[in-house]
């Protein structure tokens, strides 16, 4: 097998130029060339070959380094790199804005907290001021209640000093 005719698959076609060089006649010796069995044979063993070697053919025939399975996945783990890192970052947004919603929260918690701190420590000033009051009403009962003592005993003995008046003067009117 001679190793020219290997070869010959590596390089451009000259054919496929815009305009073919002068005197070409490649057309019909290629279509020739794609059909023939020995060329099939020819170029799988040109495959094999350049496979040993880590060079591959892609889907267009150009040659690669990479074998065209791993560059597809390359690409496909490519594709799922990136749609991973975009729903990460939509992960990230929507963590994001879940903690401002709680951190919000928080801050609303902690104001009712403070309000309702704020609420039991008047309620206490309150029912102690009440006590305080009621203690000022009860000593101001207390004292009306002596005044009202005083005033009674006061009484009494004005009526007792009436009632001898009363006699003293009914006395007075039969002695005359």
């Amino acid at each position: 097998m001679p190793v020219t005719s290997n070869w010959t698959l590596f390089f451009p076609d000259p054919c496929s130029y815009d305009t073919p060089p002068p005197g070409c006649h490649c057309h019909s010796f290629r279509a020739d060339l794609l059909f023939s069995r020995e060329t099939r044979r020819e170029t799988a063993m040109a495959k094999d070959i350049l496979g040993e070697a880590g060079l591959h053919f892609d889907e267009l025939n150009k040659l690669r380094v990479l074998d065209p399975e791993v560059t597809q996945q390359t690409t496909e783990l490519k594709e799922e790199c990136k749609d991973f890192v975009d729903k990460i970052g939509q992960f990230q947004k929507i963590v994001g804005g879940l903690i401002e919603l709680v951190d919000q929260l928080a801050k609303e918690a902690e104001n009712e907290k403070m309000k309702a701190i704020g609420a039991r420590n008047l309620l206490k000033s309150i029912a102690k001021q009440r006590e305080a009051q009621q203690q000022q009403l009860q000593a101001l009962i207390a004292e009306k209640k002596m005044q009202l003592e005083r005033y009674r005993v006061e009484y009494e003995a004005l009526c007792k000093v009436e009632a001898e008046q009363n006699e003293f003067i009914d006395q007075f009117i039969f002695q005359k």
